[in-house]
């Protein structure tokens, strides 16, 4: 079970894509964060006996809430000294407020940390602004060099829009270049994207097929979600059956009122009625939960018959939500990138195996090499203090 707390709705950036607009509201208190933590264990303890509870500091911008992370770690650090239950902890953040002090406070120092950015200052500074609108890329810049230096593993998240499409590519080759290995790209499915940008887009694709392909020629370790995933799901087939979106099942969000919610995206949207399931106080409605649950994992109509349907990401009920209105309801434009991705994806990796990549053949086709790589890259690192 994951939990995301949604300490505030208060940012101190202003997306222009940003599905949490507006950037003002109420904060969660203290006590709606130990309630919280409290209903994912006792889910948890239900539903996940054998796994640890994660804990995901959301906002806004959680950093501003930077009191309550430490004191939710501790409480949980009480919770699993007298329970056994185990918990990891992730931040996602703008990275504005990334310091030194962070990394270094005990009550922080273990959290995981995923950098909200756009790539090049082009692509960056069109939506990424301060409340004044000026962009932030030159801020951010030095922020990350500091996550990296303290979180090598660090994710990197990348919005692309129609506006930014044409710096799409350029952008994950710089943040590559700044050192980040774990690349999650998506595009902004709630904007409108005309035949032009779309054509754009392929190009892009396209682009970082060969940026892909060259990368793992020269053995480099990373991760590129949109290619990696599709590679995954025809190395294993069923796997994108396996990690779909189960809606309000393995995730859990909690606004700042404590209210909950099946996924980020639906809190503070204006959909309270729509989609709450439940709140702190009171726990789950598990009636509501299963209704949406099921109602999310029904075939949908636009999809039947598909050739792709198994390999394809259209199960994401956010996504659809974002760009149609409606969990029921395929995006076109969803529809059309995962043709793409999954084309490119297709091309590179035939070509790759034919080359008997060793990279590729180990990243696709071992499941272990995410633990191999990193033992073998702190094995390198320590040989390096060494010397």
């Amino acid at each position: 079970m994951h939990l995301t707390l949604h300490l505030t709705a208060r940012c101190n950036m202003r997306c222009r894509y940003c599905y949490a607009a507006p950037h003002v509201g109420c904060d969660m208190t203290w006590e709606i964060a130990r309630s919280a933590v409290d209903v994912a264990v006792r889910l948890s303890g239900r539903e996940t006996p054998n796994q640890g509870t994660g804990i995901i500091f959301f906002g806004g911008e959680p950093l501003l809430r930077r009191d309550l992370i430490k004191r939710t770690v501790e409480y949980c650090g009480e919770v699993s000294a007298r329970t056994g239950r185990s918990f990891h902890f992730k931040l996602t953040t703008n990275g504005s407020l990334l310091d030194d002090a962070f990394f270094d406070d005990p009550s922080t120092s273990e959290v995981f940390v995923a950098l909200s950015h756009d790539g090049i200052p082009e692509a960056h500074d069109a939506n990424r602004i301060t409340p004044q609108g000026t962009g932030t890329f030159s801020a951010l810049r030095p922020k990350i060099d500091l996550l990296l230096s303290r979180r090598p593993y660090a994710p990197v998240m990348m919005v692309t829009t129609p506006s930014t499409v044409r710096h799409y590519a350029e952008s994950v080759k710089f943040l590559f270049k700044c050192g980040f290995r774990y690349l999650i790209s998506s595009l902004n499915y709630g904007s409108v994207w005309g035949p032009g940008e779309l054509r754009e887009l392929k190009r892009q694709v396209y682009r970082l097929a060969r940026w892909y392909e060259g990368c793992t020629d020269r053995e480099e370790k990373f991760y590129f979600s949109p290619f990696d995933v599709k590679m995954a799901s025809h190395v294993f087939p069923g796997s994108c059956r396996r990690d779909r979106c189960e809606l309000g099942r393995r995730q859990i969000s909690v606004a700042p009122t404590g209210r909950l919610f099946p996924c980020v995206q639906f809190v503070g949207d204006g959909s309270e009625s729509e989609y709450c399931i439940g709140d702190v106080e009171t726990g789950i409605d598990e009636g509501r939960r299963q209704s949406l649950y099921f109602a999310n994992a029904e075939e949908k109509r636009e999809c039947a018959g598909c050739a792709i349907r198994e390999r394809c990401n259209h199960f994401c009920a956010c996504l659809n939500r974002q760009a149609t209105g409606s969990i029921r309801r395929v995006s076109p434009l969803l529809c059309a990138y995962e043709r793409m991705v999954l084309e490119a994806a297709d091309k590179i990796g035939e070509r790759l195996f034919r080359k008997r990549s060793a990279m590729f053949i180990q990243k696709q086709y071992n499941e272990l090499f995410p633990l191999i790589s990193l033992a073998e890259d702190q094995t390198l690192a320590q040989s390096m203090c060494e010397r």
